[in-house]
């Protein structure tokens, strides 16, 4: 039973976060690299409630500070959501998905820094003359209207 609460509790929080921010998922261009964001329940442990849990860093963080994902290419901010009942969540920005395969594209291994900081360790490809990267479709959600 209590599972079953908790399966029912997160698809609520994700149904409240769609619907108070159905813009959740944004791409801007940071010196020409597109960073990808959007707002995800945040990790809580529950010794430190009002905290969000950054497991890359295996700490607590603030609402309002960020912290960077090493070893992935990204960084994090907690963030408290603007509903009745304030939820904790985590507003990611990262490099979004990679390119679909294309024989005619390569992954640009002098440009790319994977050690570098976010968004300069995102990768960048070279593609043949003419040829363009295509990029899978990001289906979003909507939220479940209730009756």
């Amino acid at each position: 039973m209590k599972a079953f609460l908790a399966v029912v509790s997160v698809a609520l929080l994700v149904v409240q976060i769609h619907a108070a921010d159905e813009d959740s998922k944004q791409v801007d261009e940071t010196d020409g690299i597109k960073v990808y964001k959007r707002l995800i329940p945040a990790d809580v442990l529950r010794d430190f409630p009002g905290m969000c849990f950054a497991s890359t860093r295996c700490a607590t963080v603030e609402p309002g500070k960020t912290w960077d994902l090493t070893p992935f290419c990204g960084r994090s901010t907690c963030v408290v959501s603007q509903d009745k009942v304030p939820q904790l969540l985590e507003l990611v920005e990262d490099c979004g998905p990679l390119p679909l395969a294309n024989d005619k594209c390569k992954l640009d291994t002098e440009r790319t820094n994977k050690t570098a900081s976010f968004p300069y360790c995102c990768p960048h490809f070279t593609c043949e003359d003419g040829v363009k990267l295509e990029y899978p479709e990001i289906k979003t959600e909507a939220p479940e209207k209730k009756n």
